[in-house]
């Protein structure tokens, strides 16, 4: 059972600096309200398991020899008793174990410069499996085939069974410990219902309108993946249902015991599930369809690609409407950079892994009549809040509404159901190159900061299972990123295109003419209804909500061609756009690609290593390292179009036009072989910031041209590479300095600084900001403190200005060329900045991941070609200044004098957490609250969120 005192924690686990209490979730003058009664009647504490030797010593090989290393901030811990919610608002406190990873997390900044193999653990776990007898905070035993240890540093559940069951039983139970209240959170925002079960704040309204909207499944749909996999994947899959029952009766066993013993989460005393002094109320019992709704959100967050060929369209129409059909398509394929030669690649021998290119000869791409287009409403029949927060919503202008794609403006949010999802990195050199002759890597998924955080340590060891790392809260079956007895693994979003749009013409059952509200349409010359689907919530005020009294209806249309995101006419006829995506129904297929990873037994080197990630379904670039070999491979169900099809375009729904081998019974298509996906091993290095994979392999979005956020880690592992001997500390610290680089002061100012130093600079004022920016890039570009904690930076007045210039040079360089509407639409797909202090994009403010999403490209190449530099796939036209170095330095210094102008306090606005013209903290991060807990305010770094640092001396 949970280890637990019944007291606020010591004071070495306090913070220094708190939460801003804005930030959280349930609100503090609620709380305090619950305070009289519920420090008077604190929720007890479960037994404190006795600290022994780990008693259960299985044979397992751990050939990392302490040269395995990871974190996971902020900590382990993500459950939090009623008194000790209270505790953290009223006092600063926090529950054991809960931010203990925060603060090695956030030193590496300071710690990087002097970083050697032996002081790693400064800043991360040590990997090793097992707890030394000494270290052993408590043993758990919630069956007599199970055993969880837990350490004393970490608080991370290691996991040991002599039974499969027991094992996956453990794990389940493991998971109750740290994450049941989000687990809970989570099945309801896969159902869409999450307002209804915690309460109607803006936050809750944004996630399940994120969510909810990419799979709207039934309780049917649910189970129809359970049986699936149960029937049709053999002995794995049924093994693979029999772990996850296992998981499920764990949770479900720690679920009764916490509540019984009232030292359950307190969000269920806040929310007003549980009542704190009766005990009344009810944990509903999790099912296994619960965990194929979690994967839902999961898998449709981080293992997506492709969608927005709706958006993409309306840019190729802009056009060619100002430039002509040809020029303005020349020109649309130039901001598109299908496959720019520049671009940065992981697999760079040369290598062509050709899918998803331009047809010389594209049929059946299905553009609107211009003027048409809607998006489809998502949200109907407010009521009470839901009102007062859709008329605010609308009256703010876009840039400065919620982040994380919350608009509940009535339509679905921009990228919504086809969303962009820039994360995670890899750097790994091969052993060729290293100081100990074998493989080294660093790498990690970049999930964002959450309290308690997505993720959650844990080692399982069991039979046919040997493996330590993370898994997703509510999917933790198995690791899914991690290291095994002598080999790692992890992953970064890969972006490939499985996400198609089609065009279906829209007709009424009765024979009347259809509008563009019709609710059949055409399937195959039938004319055959949509399926509504639809989620209705309401929500009162609770003590862990205030919002008043509200509820709304979500609603999404469902089609044989996937699912509504906008209606058109085309060529005059009504039609609806549909979003079809490969792993859409089939987002649990994967267990059993990670079920291989965890078994020893399968995975024994890199070529088992790609069966394994072949079999998992997510559009992920899985990275390999064992003593012998560095290695990558591509996964994801990449479909097979029909001949002629334009991927990047929407196509007409017709027979012709479909996938191949398409099935819309079960949303199954024919898929391109293995050997069709981009893959290497033992290559010199390998790089991954969700950039391009190989050469010929086109993604599905804008921006992956000359300049992309992979070029920070390129350029860095390439130099160590260069020199030989790379070590854990000097690729570690590659990471590091990448994670405080700002994209733009490395990759684009050398440009600006040579096109303005094409003369002389007269104005004083314009020659110190120069001077400044010149000497801000001379130091390497960081966006860092001057010593830590001092929260002011160095060349702080160089990042003001380049944070202001940058929106004002692009639309300056761009804008006169383009035109209103085609600049305009082009910002549609690809916003033009995603700076740390740029408060939208992917993750929104103070979110950390950075510089994925942006114009860097486009401003690089325009500004080599005004110079007469050499570039490589030139745009057909040269924006800056009308194409002449002298225009283009004109519009340079006149920005740049605009920018100089501005006070710190309009650059850095300030939000709930931060005050006006505080740069520091506008960068920040600040971990996005899913409970009563929250956690510090750490310095900006743009980086993963669970790390490994991995190096085998030996293998098998």
């Amino acid at each position: 059972m949970r280890r637990r005192t019944g007291r606020l924690t010591s004071a070495t686990t306090r913070t220094a600096t708190r939460t801003p209490r804005t930030a959280r979730t349930l609100p503090s003058t609620a709380l305090a309200a619950a305070a009289v009664f519920a420090l008077g009647a604190a929720l007890l504490s479960p037994p404190s398991p006795a600290a022994a030797a780990d008693p259960v010593p299985l044979p397992v090989a751990d050939h990392c020899a302490s040269q395995c290393d990871d974190l996971l901030p902020p900590g382990e811990n993500g459950n939090a008793t009623l008194a000790e919610i209270i505790g953290n608002i009223v006092f600063g406190t926090h529950p054991a174990h809960s931010s203990d990873q925060l603060g090695r997390y956030d030193a590496l900044i300071a710690g990087r410069n002097t970083l050697t193999d032996s002081t790693l653990t400064t800043f991360f776990n040590d990997a090793s499996f097992g707890v030394p007898a000494n270290q052993v905070e408590s043993v758990t035993t919630p069956r007599p085939d199970v055993t969880i240890t837990r350490d004393k540093q970490t608080g991370v559940p290691h996991i040991k069974g002599t039974t499969r069951y027991g094992t996956e039983f453990g794990a389940g139970y493991a998971a109750g410990q740290d994450r049941l209240w989000m687990m809970d959170l989570f099945r309801h925002i896969g159902r869409g219902e999450l307002t209804s079960f915690a309460g109607g704040a803006l936050a809750n309204q944004g996630l399940e309108q994120q969510f909810w909207p990419s799979a709207p499944y039934t309780e049917a749909d649910l189970q129809a993946q359970v049986d699936r996999i149960r029937t049709t994947e053999g002995a794995r899959g049924e093994l693979a249902m029999a772990d996850a029952q296992a998981y499920v009766d764990g949770i479900n066993s720690y679920r009764q015991k916490a509540k019984d013993g009232r030292y359950f989460p307190g969000e269920y005393v806040l929310t007003g599930k549980i009542d704190s002094i009766t005990n009344v109320g009810e944990i509903q019992p999790f099912k296994i369809t619960d965990l194929i709704s979690i994967a839902s959100v999961v898998g449709g967050q981080f293992g997506g690609g492709g969608g927005g060929e709706v958006q993409a369209a309306l840019s190729l129409l802009a056009s060619q409407q100002k430039y002509g059909v040809a020029e303005g398509t020349a020109i649309w394929e130039s901001f598109r950079q299908r496959d720019d030669p520049e671009a940065v690649l992981t697999v760079h021998d040369g290598e062509s892994f050709p899918y998803a290119q331009k047809p010389a000869q594209p049929r059946g791409t299905a553009l609107p009549d211009r003027g048409s287009v809607q998006a489809e409403p998502l949200v109907y029949d407010r009521t009470g809040s839901a009102v007062t927060r859709a008329k605010a919503l609308v009256k703010a202008p876009k840039q400065l509404r919620p982040a994380q794609g919350i608009f509940d403006d009535g339509v679905v949010p921009p990228g919504a159901l086809d969303p962009k999802r820039g994360m995670s990195n890899a750097l790994l050199v091969s052993g060729a190159h290293t100081a100990s002759g074998n493989p080294v890597a660093v790498f990690g998924p970049q999930t964002g900061y959450f309290a308690p955080q997505l993720m959650m340590l844990q080692e399982l060891q069991g039979p046919g299972i040997s493996a330590r790392g993370v898994a997703f809260a509510g999917v933790g079956m198995y690791v899914q990123m991690g290291r095994g007895q002598d080999y790692a693994w992890s992953a970064t979003s890969a972006a490939q295109d499985i996400t198609d749009t089609y065009a279906i013409e829209l007709c009424n059952a009765d024979g009347s003419p259809a509008t563009k509200a019709s609710t059949s349409y055409l399937y195959r010359s039938v004319c055959t209804p949509m399926e509504k689907m639809e989620r209705v919530n309401s929500w009162k005020p609770s003590v862990a909500d205030s919002t008043a009294a509200g509820s709304y209806r979500l609603q999404v249309w469902r089609t044989k061609y996937g699912l509504v995101t906008h209606r058109a006419t085309l060529g005059g006829k009504p039609v609806a756009y549909t979003s079809l995506r490969t792993t859409y129904r089939h987002e649990a297929d994967s267990i059993i690609g990670f079920q291989m990873l965890n078994d020893p037994a399968h995975t024994t080197d890199a070529a088992s290593f790609r069966e394994a990630a072949h079999r998992i379904g997510y559009a992920f670039n899985w990275f390999y390292a064992d003593s012998r070999t560095a290695a990558f491979y591509n996964s994801g169900p990449n479909p097979v179009r029909a001949a002629g099809v334009d991927a990047a375009l929407p196509v007409r729904a017709e027979p012709a036009y479909e996938w191949q081998d398409y099935d819309p019974a079960f949303n199954t298509a024919a898929y391109t072989p293995p050997a069709q996906h981009p893959q290497s091993a033992g290559q010199d290095y390998y790089i991954s910031w969700n950039n391009r994979q190989a050469k010929d392999y086109n993604t599905a979005a804008f921006g992956f041209g000359a300049v992309h956020r992979g070029d920070l880690l390129d350029g860095r592992v390439k130099k160590l590479v260069a020199a030989g001997g790379v070590t854990r500390a000097s690729l570690t610290r590659a990471m590091a300095d990448a994670a405080l680089t700002d994209l733009r002061g490395e990759q684009v100012l050398p440009e600006l600084l040579k096109v303005i130093r094409t003369a002389a600079v007269t104005d004083p004022q314009l020659n110190t900001a120069v001077q400044q920016l010149d000497a801000w890039r001379a130091a390497g570009s960081e966006r860092r403190e001057t010593s830590q904690g001092s929260h002011t930076y160095t060349h702080a007045a160089a990042v003001r200005i380049m944070d202001a210039w940058w929106p004002r040079l692009v639309e300056a360089q761009f804008k006169p060329g383009l035109g209103d509407e085609l600049y305009g639409a082009f910002t549609d797909s690809l916003p033009i900045d995603e700076s740390p202090a740029a408060s939208h994009g992917p993750t929104g403010a103070h979110g950390g991941s950075a510089f994925q999403y942006g114009w860097w490209g486009y401003v690089d190449k325009d500004l080599r070609q005004v110079l007469g530099d050499p570039v490589q796939a030139p745009s057909p036209r040269t924006y800056c200044g009308g194409g002449t170095p002298g225009g283009c330095r004109d519009t340079l210094l006149t920005t740049l004098k605009a920018a100089v102008a501005v006070p710190a306090s309009q650059v850095y606005p300030g939000d709930d957490n931060c005050g006006a013209g505080d740069q520091w903290c506008s960068d920040a991060i600040i971990h996005r609250a899913l409970g009563g807990i929250t956690h510090p305010t750490i310095s900006w770094q743009n980086r993963p969120t669970y790390q490994q640092v991995v190096e085998f001396p030996t293998h098998r």
